[in-house]
């Protein structure tokens, strides 16, 4: 083969990538930044990162103004939130049980990823306001829906001050504690998770409505 050809062919691969639409280099550059952050952090310059993901700096800042908006956009890509899950916690048509393991089934199918992970991980250590917005939205669209509705389905009275509202909080932090560890030891640690996750999700959801409203009664009876 004429080596001269490879010129050629760059020079032709560089024009198809340039008649890119600007919506659509946009988002290339956005998953390859995912893809970026994904192994290596959010550490390093603008422009070793824009070498990494195969763009000139300058390129970069003509679609975002800075890293920190370009780590932003990655957020909201990443860490979606999906309407249906409030709904399938607070639809009273169906038992809890049901609900949960819906809900859980569906939540676990969008976290258990390798970027969520590890985005979510490396957000934790060097960018705390993304983690912090998550899990603000967790904790009030999640976590006391849960709570409410454990509570309704087995009759035990609300919290009584915030201390009974917190030990119910680290509850339902037990269960979600369990299903991101799953994520943790297989895109973190490289090591084997059950091949049947569904069953695990169901069985994590089964020992949370076995253990929290005992818990509960408990507390609401001034038991230790």
């Amino acid at each position: 083969m004429d080596s001269s050809s490879a010129p050629a062919k760059e020079d032709s691969a560089i024009k198809v990538t340039r008649r890119l639409l600007p919506e659509e280099r946009e988002q290339q550059i956005v998953e390859k930044a995912i893809e970026h952050f994904t192994r290596n952090g959010f550490g390093g310059s603008t422009r070793e990162l824009a070498r990494q993901i195969g763009v000139t700096q300058p390129l970069l800042y003509r679609y975002f103004q800075s890293k920190e908006a370009l780590i932003e956009r990655v957020y909201n890509e990443v860490f979606q939130w999906r309407p249906d899950w409030e709904r399938q916690i607070a639809d009273r048509s169906m038992p809890l049980t049901e609900r949960l393991y819906a809900f859980y089934l569906d939540y676990s199918s969008v976290i258990l990823r390798e970027e969520w992970i590890r985005l979510f991980i490396f957000a934790g250590l060097t960018h705390e306001g993304i983690n912090n917005k998550y899990l603000s939205k967790l904790r009030s669209k999640v976590f006391l829906p849960v709570l409410a509705e454990v509570r309704e389905a087995f009759g035990i009275p609300a919290p009584r001050n915030a201390a009974e509202t917190d030990a119910e909080i680290e509850m339902i932090w037990s269960l979600h504690a369990a299903i991101f560890y799953l994520g943790v030891r297989k895109w973190v640690y490289g090591l084997k998770v059950p091949a049947d996750m569904d069953a695990v999700i169901r069985q994590k959801v089964d020992m949370f409505l076995h253990g929290a409203p005992a818990a509960m009664r408990s507390m609401r009876a001034g038991k230790p």
